[in-house]
């Protein structure tokens, strides 16, 4: 039987990257200290001890990367600008060399026929930002619409593919409330405030990208959302699943939709929101699409005791697991998309990251033998046909990652590439799973659409 697609003509196949992973240089061409470069030197924070401070070296073989990413076949390649690189104070004077290192970027990117999706934030706030009150403040999501007009206006004429913020629940949640990343807080508070102006700042982008940009750009927000289902029938772990979903989900997709904050879990948090008149009608400024970063659904207990939003993950017995031991679970991609599409009623989706972590080895030959993240891809991209069967509006798929990279407060422990890097030579070694996606885009482009 001659193989068949679900995906049109004009789906997108690409990879991600962000800067902070991957780049180093983190002293070259002007750029200043990010927050994650001041938490890498607190003691304990990132496994063994690891900074981006070289990560893949990426400033400097950006041109193999490109090779890599051509040979791979893939139509795009999303990748994050480095705030402190383009303004190293967070606000006011532009540094030119730092955006001249994404200007020849994306012209290489375009000269191999590879489209440039770019993300403006991806966890590295500037620390003199991060001095001033960091995300918490209202100033920070005001410095960012600024920075966005500044780099939609250098790569405007050839971008036109645009993300205001990847994962503000990281940047919140985990960084603010849990202190598992920059800039390590346990604050709740914090925490809230923080969401909301990463909210704003992302209205106060998309208004000034468009105003910026050349070419007709399309802009949209990514998230990282889970399926949640309760860990047993009690009514405690139902009304827990209400608010993880609350927590991990509709806080992050309700205000971009012009729904709001939800009303529950305001109360669960108990702040009192930052939000001026105007806010609202600002974050809900109409998108191009939704980004989706999907890694593992969450099953959930009632944790009466623990931190907002008073419910807890608990592992599944016997489930497949990952590196990082998360349930290796697609059909929680295939019931998000659907969600976005029939719930919020999204017009354009892109899968914008899906990957897994595995106990990478080099073979004797040279060779990365990886069967479980190429089984893992097939799994995932199947999730998607079947969504895409179903009416969801997917336009692209991003795989996570090209490069094995720094893995935030895992350090260099956890690899997720489709290429190994050695970190001692940055040899870039293509592993099974990267040629696997290669048959799989082909194979895609090959078959009959059904």
């Amino acid at each position: 039987m001659q193989p068949q697609s679900a995906f049109g003509p004009g789906f997108v196949w690409g990879v991600a990257t962000s800067a902070y992973q991957i780049e180093g240089a983190v002293s070259e061409d002007g750029r200043s200290p990010s927050i994650w470069d001041t938490f890498c030197r607190v003691p304990g924070a990132v496994d063994g001890g690891d900074t981006g401070d070289v990560a893949c070296d990426h400033y400097h073989r950006w041109p193999e990367d490109v090779e890599l990413m051509r040979r791979l076949g893939v139509d795009a390649y999303r990748f994050s600008v480095a705030w402190p690189r383009v303004i190293p104070d967070g606000s006011g004077e532009v540094n030119p060399r730092g955006l001249a290192f994404y200007d020849r970027l994306v012209d290489a990117l375009l000269e191999a026929g590879i489209r440039p999706f770019v993300t403006l934030y991806h966890w590295d706030l500037p620390q003199a930002l991060q001095d001033r009150g960091g995300w918490p403040s209202r100033e920070t999501a005001l410095r960012f619409a600024e920075y966005a007009a500044v780099v939609a206006a250098a790569l405007g004429d050839r971008v036109t593919d645009w993300t205001t913020l990847n994962e503000p629940l990281c940047s919140s949640w985990i960084g603010h409330l849990e202190g598992r990343m920059a800039p390590g807080w346990t604050d709740l508070t914090a925490a809230v405030r923080a969401s909301c102006h990463l909210h704003l700042g992302h209205g106060l982008a998309v208004q000034a990208i468009r105003a910026a940009a050349r070419s007709a750009p399309s802009v949209g927000i990514v998230n990282n959302l889970s399926t949640c289902e309760p860990a047993t029938g009690s009514d405690e772990d139902h009304a827990a699943t209400r608010r993880m979903d609350g927590h991990v989900n509709r806080w992050w997709l309700d205000p971009v939709m012009g729904r709001g904050y939800p009303e529950d879990m305001v109360e669960v948090y108990g702040v009192d929101l930052p939000i001026r008149e105007g806010d609202l009608e600002t974050i809900a400024a109409p998108l191009d699409y939704l980004g989706l970063n999907y890694y593992f659904r969450q099953i959930v207990a009632d944790d009466p005791t623990g931190p907002a939003p008073y419910a807890r993950q608990v592992p599944v017995p016997g489930a497949p697991v990952t590196g990082m031991d998360w349930e290796v679970n697609a059909d929680g991609l295939e019931r998000l998309l659907l969600r976005l599409t029939r719930e919020y009623g999204a017009g354009r989706l892109y899968v914008t990251e899906n990957g897994s972590a595995w106990p990478d080895a080099v073979g004797p030959d040279g060779t990365v033998d990886d069967p479980e993240r190429a089984a893992y891809l097939e799994d995932h991209i199947a999730a998607c046909a079947r969504a895409v069967r179903q009416g969801a509006p997917l336009a692209g798929y991003f795989a996570w990652s090209l490069l094995d990279n720094f893995e935030w407060a895992y350090g260099y422990d956890k690899r997720f590439g489709l290429v190994h890097v050695d970190y001692a030579t940055q040899a870039r070694t293509v592993k099974t799973s990267g040629h696997r996606y290669a048959a799989l885009i082909r194979d895609h482009r090959r078959a009959p659409v059904v």
